[in-house]
């Protein structure tokens, strides 16, 4: 099987849970170095759990989306504390975990343990409805109605490999823009194919950024990373507009990715 030569297929399940929360909406690129860096600093549930908030955030760098830094240091903690250091090879158990959805439960169990279960990431979910419902692009989220569809393609032989397999298809060959059909192994069974390529109805997704108040959320965490401490006055400066930032700082307080100190001080949590 051809596939990408990636760190987290050659580690712990503890590896493979962490490589998935890092790769939930963020590309490998940009996810591969962080991941070394936390594997080489915290490699069992236990050291994370450990760690404190503001050194896992800092360690989390630029991947977007800090709470997920938290929500894996809390996983990291139940399992720790709950399953003696080791990562459960249960899927129910799995999903009982903090920050761990249906998806990443599935994965894990795909590629930690080699276990048969439903494997739909967007690569795979564009994969299938592309080959199997001639649809370009596959809804914002599966239903009960694909999910049964797609359990059904699912090998009980292999399951983990088959997992694996589609999605590398989904990852490299078709792709959201611009599909390689002319080299898919698959194409002449593909609906999309055999139908011209319909285009779907449904707009694309896009994810705006600048002059948002995730960029502004951003910014002021990164600007905390690299300062022990900063005053409301001096993190207003890093934005233009003071009702974002204000806005920012609130948001930031009740998601637990900052704390603001007797002295009106913020920082990182510890």
């Amino acid at each position: 099987m051809n596939k990408r030569d990636l760190p987290w297929r050659k580690t712990s399940a503890w590896g493979v849970l962490v490589s998935e929360i890092m790769l939930q909406q963020t590309p490998v690129a940009r996810v591969e170095p962080i991941w070394h860096i936390w594997m080489k600093r915290w490699p069992t549930p236990k050291d994370l759990a450990a760690a404190s908030a503001a050194d896992v955030i800092k360690e989390w760098g630029r991947l977007g989306y800090p709470r997920r830094a938290l929500r894996l240091r809390e996983c990291a903690q139940v399992i720790a504390s709950d399953f003696n250091n080791k990562v459960p090879d249960n899927e129910i158990q799995l999903r009982k975990l903090p920050g761990i959805g249906d998806y990443t439960a599935a994965a894990v169990m795909a590629f930690a343990f080699q276990e048969r279960s439903l494997v739909l990431d967007i690569n795979i979910r564009r994969l299938f409805s592309r080959i199997y419902d001639g649809v370009q692009s596959p809804t914002a989220a599966p239903n009960k109605t694909e999910r049964a569809a797609r359990a059904e393609l699912v090998p009980t032989k292999n399951a983990h490999m088959w997992a694996a397999a589609t999605m590398e298809l989904g990852a490299l060959i078709c792709t959201a823009q611009k599909p390689k059909c002319e080299i898919c192994p698959v194409a002449d069974s593909c609906k999309w194919r055999s139908l011209n390529y319909p285009q779907s109805d449904q707009p694309k997704r896009t994810q705006a950024w600048n002059g948002t108040d995730r960029q502004c959320r951003g910014i002021i965490v990164q600007a905390l990373r690299e300062n022990d401490s900063l005053t409301e006055k001096e993190i207003k400066k890093l934005w233009v507009l003071e009702s974002q930032v204000e806005k920012a700082l609130k948001t930031l307080l009740a998601d637990g990715l900052i704390t603001q100190s007797a002295r009106s001080k913020y920082s990182l949590p510890n």
